[in-house]
């Protein structure tokens, strides 16, 4: 990690656990990833057609012209910003804008609150964060989802993030963040995205291993035990995704669960794999659990950027 951007990375973590993203602000302007989202989509509609050869090689044209103004622009502001005297407060609150603790968290305990009241409110507040078809689930399959949820997103909105900025400061996280997104909407297996979207599903699959080790090993640290780190080591490759599976099986193991298994998305079954030997009927009170592991987390990310900072320091 090149020490001048540890400083603004933790500061940016600080911030948007402090505030989060101002609803004031997203009204009036939006967000990063409704930026970026409105780029790929204008994108997909104007290069995603043709026979699968020629709109996989204009997928990776795509995504380069996603990325390019991505880097140059936010290059050019950061340098622009480290030269003046308060320019790491204002790169921080800046680069906090492409993390998501405080919402995660505020996402995931609404499930929860909702399961104690009944399994329809757990059911709609769980619709918000995941993919699949949540009118099957019952209150198990609902406290599942949250918690896999949970583990992913800790993985790819934060802790991915954290590392790339850390590592090269504000481009290389947007540029992340680019990524994440373009492979959230284009990057699916289907007739209309598997050939235009590989460019975004593989380059994602890999800006995020480090990053989903590095998940596992911070959930691990947190639960306090070998028995979360043993079951990412044994099951993270069951996992569809390669990167998934790191977080979600330590996040199994910790909490002594099984999360996974079958599930349904858009009226497809998918046969996914079970990950830990735990339980499988999770209840509201490990969702709340899950959070707090997901806090206990969060806590070694900020101390392992302060030593960080400390061993650079002195």
């Amino acid at each position: 990690m090149h020490g001048e951007f540890l400083a603004p990375t933790l500061l940016a973590l600080v911030c948007e656990a402090s505030f989060g993203y101002p609803d004031a602000l997203l009204r009036r302007i939006g967000h990063p990833a409704i930026w970026l989202g409105a780029a790929i989509d204008a994108l997909e509609k104007r290069f995603n057609r043709g026979p699968p050869g020629p709109r996989r090689a204009r997928g990776f044209l795509a995504l380069a012209l996603l990325l390019a103004p991505c880097l140059v622009g936010a290059f050019a502001l950061q340098r622009g910003l480290l030269a003046l005297p308060w320019g790491v407060a204002v790169l921080a609150l800046l680069s906090s804008s492409l993390l998501a603790q405080r919402s995660l968290h505020a996402h995931v305990a609404d499930v929860a609150r909702g399961l104690e009241h009944s399994l329809e409110e757990g059911r709609a507040a769980v619709a918000k964060i995941v993919g699949r078809d949540v009118t099957r689930l019952d209150e198990a399959g609902v406290a599942r989802a949250a918690i896999e949820s949970l583990a992913e997103n800790f993985s790819d909105g934060i802790v991915a993030p954290v590392l790339w900025m850390a590592l090269a400061g504000l481009p290389a996280a947007l540029a992340y963040k680019a990524i994440n997104t373009a492979d959230s909407m284009i990057g699916h297996r289907s007739a209309r995205f598997e050939a235009f979207g590989f460019a975004a599903a593989k380059l994602d699959d890999l800006v995020n291993l480090p990053a989903a080790k590095l998940a596992a090993a911070l959930l691990a640290l947190a639960a306090g035990g070998g028995a979360a780190w043993r079951c990412a080591w044994r099951d993270a490759g069951k996992h569809a995704s390669p990167n998934a599976g790191w977080p979600e099986a330590a996040m199994a193991g910790a909490l002594g669960l099984r999360l996974g298994g079958p599930r349904n998305y858009g009226g497809l079954s998918v046969n996914g794999a079970w990950l830990g030997d735990g339980r499988a009927e999770a209840t509201a009170a490990d969702v709340w659990l899950a959070l707090a592991l997901y806090r206990r987390a969060l806590a070694a990310l900020w101390a392992l950027l302060a030593i960080g900072m400390a061993l650079l320091l002195g």
